[in-house]
């Protein structure tokens, strides 16, 4: 017997799917996107960067290990990438009502449901991630019987502004301090800094951190459309008037782009998900990497003194860019990457050692 109630899936092309419900049984609106990766939905459903967005997972058995709980570590939850769901909705093939992992406190039907988000399962997914890639990511709606609900485009509004720190946090106690500009940070992102010896001051998006004493920039990730991130480009445009090593990843890669002077575009449909090969410019070495965005930097509009630092194996877009001559760099995937790979996880001591090089104590 099917458990939960009949919902729909409509697409703003007007093809639609249906499927039946779990988690909570609302209406929901945003933009349609699709994720490859085989675990780790509950870092994804945790990252700010799917701000808007109802994920489809590609995965086809989802929920069996369930949803972590509440435990902190450094005034952080340990097994999330914030502290709240970002998606608006959840789009699965199969869903595991029974569940077992030694971490989990409640199923994944059950934690969409005390944070109001619909999911719905019973869906060809493989279909669906097929129409995405031939038409691009396109607005939807889940519609539970009964009930109706209109399109809404997220990127329409500066997502960055939702999901940012509202104050000046600061993190550890270490020997070299770090301004990071939280445009929707992942949490293992300040583990990976907070490891490596480091006070981490994390400032809202469009924080004045120039009267801040640090030896490092870092750029977090964060979702949309990173035009809108004015205040930020202006002090990141700033900063790289300076000699202090900057860092960005994701979105901060985008950002230092366009304070260089660089073009973003939106891509078709993204990269999402935990297997993106990309290669290290002027070597043969590729990694593999976690990667969630919808933007790119534009290669061919990069500056004098500019020049691209690692390049998408599938589609050849930017993945990252570095000065030829100053310690500034960034990557569009995530080095720090929950769930894995962990491959560039070394690029966090070569920002380090860079930061090691301009400080005396």
């Amino acid at each position: 017997m099917e458990r939960g109630i009949p919902v729909r899936l409509t697409l703003e092309d007007g093809s639609y799917y249906t499927g039946r419900s779990f988690g909570a049984i609302v209406p929901a609106a945003g933009e349609v996107v699709f994720n490859t990766a085989m675990t780790g939905y509950p870092e994804s459903l945790t990252d700010p960067s799917y701000r808007g967005q109802i994920l489809c997972l590609t995965y086809p058995l989802i929920g069996n290990y369930g949803a972590p709980g509440s435990e902190n570590e450094n005034d952080l939850l340990r097994f999330h990438e914030s502290s709240s769901i970002h998606i608006s909705g959840l789009i699965v093939s199969d869903y595991s009502f029974e569940y077992s992992h030694w971490n989990a406190d409640e199923s994944l039907g059950d934690w969409l449901l005390r944070n109001n988000i619909p999911g719905i399962y019973g869906i060809d997914t493989r279909a669906l991630t097929k129409r995405l890639r031939e038409k691009g990511a396109m607005l939807g709606k889940i519609e539970p019987a009964g009930s109706e609900t209109s399109f809404h485009d997220p990127n329409s509004v500066n997502l960055v502004n939702e999901v940012s720190t509202r104050e000046r946090k600061v993190y550890g106690n270490g020997r070299l301090r770090i301004v990071m500009i939280d445009c929707g940070v992942k949490y293992n992102i300040i583990r990976n800094l907070l490891k490596r010896d480091t006070t981490v001051i994390r400032v809202p998006w469009d924080y004045d951190y120039h009267n801040e004493e640090f030896d490092g920039l870092f750029i977090s990730n964060g979702p949309g459309d990173p035009k809108m991130c004015v205040p930020a480009i202006e002090n990141i445009r700033r900063s790289l008037g300076s000699s202090k090593p900057v860092f960005g990843i994701c979105l901060g890669n985008q950002l230092m782009a366009l304070a260089a002077g660089a073009d973003t575009y939106k891509l078709k449909y993204g990269h999402r998900s935990h297997n993106q090969p990309v290669l290290k410019v002027g070597t043969n070495r590729a990694y593999i990497t976690s990667q969630n965005h919808g933007y790119a930097v534009e290669n061919e509009t990069l500056p004098q003194g500019w020049e691209p630092l690692f390049l998408n194996v599938n589609d050849n877009t930017n993945e990252g860019m570095k000065h030829i001559s100053k310690p500034f760099f960034s990557t569009q995937f995530h080095p720090e990457a929950s769930g894995g790979p962990t491959d560039t996880d070394f690029l966090f001591d070569d920002f380090i050692s860079m930061i090691e090089k301009t400080v005396d104590r």
